[in-house]
């Protein structure tokens, strides 16, 4: 199935021709004041991206706490940074601050608030971040309002800046000194320099925020308030919608039918404008702890035997493509699909696993496998059904385990209870800021969407860490390439699906998805018609 919606919608880095949202503002006149309700589909246990690098913390943070940079259909664009520069060598990026900002309870913004993040959290503690700033020595403050990064091997300034919209969050020092960071209350109640101040969390119902009158853009925010509610069900989400409850459903937060529904209905604009900066991988991922997942044989069977195509139709609507590896086609220079491929072949996997060892018993069976599917969506939910109905065809019993988010977070990530897992990762501009750290060994035990899979290859650390570091964008590229073609020939986590997300938007919000990571920005300048 692939309706007309689906088939007008160019996906991959198509922005304004993905269809429908993110009108240019609108003829009529701003209207001040208002109230923005939100859709969010699942609990947040942290609002501190300096701490979280993840969809639902920067959707609603986003507009809390700003980053340094931010990024724009025209571009990179400053925000709490004004410009930024390198030296020759790479080993030092300086980063002119914004001058007259204040945090939400009146004390100014300055360098040393950005240097104790980037020290005590972003490189430490911010997942991908962790590997990103691996090699960052000190931030030094030549003033209030310039910033020195030292690092000890080049960090491309490309690189840095494309970082900097997801992993780039100054906090206040001030706030958070002397404080176990981890368990510091500000990280559910978020003090920012953004349009809005956090009011409110009440646990299970709704996050509010509220218009900051001293915001350093002058005459924004345009609304008075941005109300996030928590509805888990997804239809209950879509009537809310309909019924004006609420303005904004962003991450695919409703089911693919509820999308192509309301797609028909004239009060919502739906689509994939504003998140070119927030392409996905439908991920399936393995524990090599297991014998069996750790034999490379398994592994490429496991791929013969998914359908892909016929996932992406029935799951996805044909809103999706075949992934080729860590890096997506919105990737650019980066991607490449001079990749090896696993066409559906249901007797080349079961001639694959018999190789491998694993001959079917009596009643059909090679072995089990206990599947923890991501609770982000329904498409997530139905990806790992699909799984596992694949994996029956070739003699792989799968029993999947339902989980909550805190459930699926620790029993991957921190409690390794899983054999294989699925959900979705995002690509964030470029290879370094976010996929790698899926195949980079070494990352702290227990950090969500990194390489917590018992798998480690020396080689492909090396070229991680080599690409990560070269000043040369052709050179970068080229590494990029090849650690692609390594994953594909060893699957140590298999990239099936790349895909957008989608969104429906009630009418009545204007100057909405206006930059490629639209539901992830600050909303200063958003505003709400009669």
């Amino acid at each position: 199935m692939t309706t007309g919606f689906f088939k007008t919608c160019v996906w991959a880095v198509a922005g304004a021709a993905a269809l429908g949202l993110g009108t240019a503002a609108s003829a009529q006149e701003v209207r001040k004041g208002g109230t923005v309700i939100v859709h969010m589909n699942s609990e947040q246990r942290t609002l501190n991206p300096a701490l979280r690098a993840s969809t639902g913390v920067y959707y609603i943070s986003g507009k809390i706490v700003e980053p340094l940079i931010d990024r724009s259909y025209d571009g990179y664009e400053p925000v709490l940074a004004t410009e930024w520069s390198t030296s020759d060598d790479g080993l030092a990026i300086t980063v002119k601050l914004r001058e007259g900002v204040n945090w939400h309870d009146g004390e100014a913004f300055a360098c040393d608030d950005v240097a104790f993040t980037a020290m005590e959290m972003w490189k430490p503690l911010l997942n991908y971040s962790s590997a990103l700033q691996a090699n960052l020595e000190s931030v030094d403050c030549t003033d209030d309002l310039t910033a020195v990064f030292n690092y000890s091997k080049p960090m491309p300034l490309d690189l840095f800046v494309a970082a900097m919209p997801d992993l780039g969050h100054p906090m206040p020092k001030h706030l958070y000194e002397g404080t176990d960071i981890l368990k510091n209350e500000y990280n559910t109640a978020p003090v920012g320099t953004g349009p809005f101040k956090f009011v409110e969390y009440e646990r299970g119902q709704y996050v509010m925020a509220v218009k900051n009158e001293d915001y350093w853009r002058e005459g924004y925010p345009h609304l008075d308030r941005v109300v996030w509610r928590f509805i888990r069900d997804k239809s209950a989400a879509a009537a809310a919608l309909e019924a004006g409850e609420v303005h904004e459903s962003g991450f695919i937060g409703v089911s693919m039918a509820d999308v192509e529904r309301l797609s028909n209905d004239d009060r919502f604009e739906v689509g994939t404008k504003g998140y070119e900066n927030n392409v996905a991988h439908s991920t399936l991922e393995f524990n090599h702890r297991n014998e069996i997942l750790a034999n490379v044989k398994v592994r490429q069977a496991m791929h013969h035997a998914l359908d892909i195509d016929f996932a992406i139709e029935n799951i996805m609507r044909g809103f999706a493509a075949p992934g080729r590896g860590p890096v997506p086609a919105a990737g650019g220079a980066n991607y490449t699909d001079d990749v090896p491929v696993y066409e559906y072949d249901v007797e080349k996997a079961k001639a694959l696993l018999d190789e491998a060892g694993y001959p079917a018993d009596d009643n059909g069976v090679r072995f089990t496998l206990r599947h923890r599917p991501a609770p982000w969506g329904e498409y997530t939910q139905l990806w790992g059904e699909y799984y596992a109905q694949a994996m029956k065809e070739v003699g792989i019993d799968v029993e999947i385990l339902t989980n909550d988010a805190p459930g699926f977070l620790n029993g991957v990530y921190r409690d390794y209870d899983f054999d294989t897992a699925n959900g979705w990762h995002q690509f964030r501009s470029d290879p370094a800021v976010s996929t790698m750290v899926w195949l980079r060994s070494g990352q702290p035990a227990g950090t969500p969407w990194t390489n917590q899979f018992g798998w480690q290859d020396d080689e492909i650390d090396q070229m991680i860490d080599d690409a990560a570091s070269e000043l040369d964008p052709e050179k970068r590229a080229a590494m990029y390439h090849e650690i692609q073609r390594k994953n594909q020939e060893i699957l140590p986590v298999m990239f099936a699906i790349e895909h957008p997300f989608i969104s429906v938007t009630n009418k009545k919000l204007q100057n909405h998805h206006n930059t490629p990571r639209w539901n992830s920005s600050s909303w200063y300048d958003l505003w709400l018609a009669e």
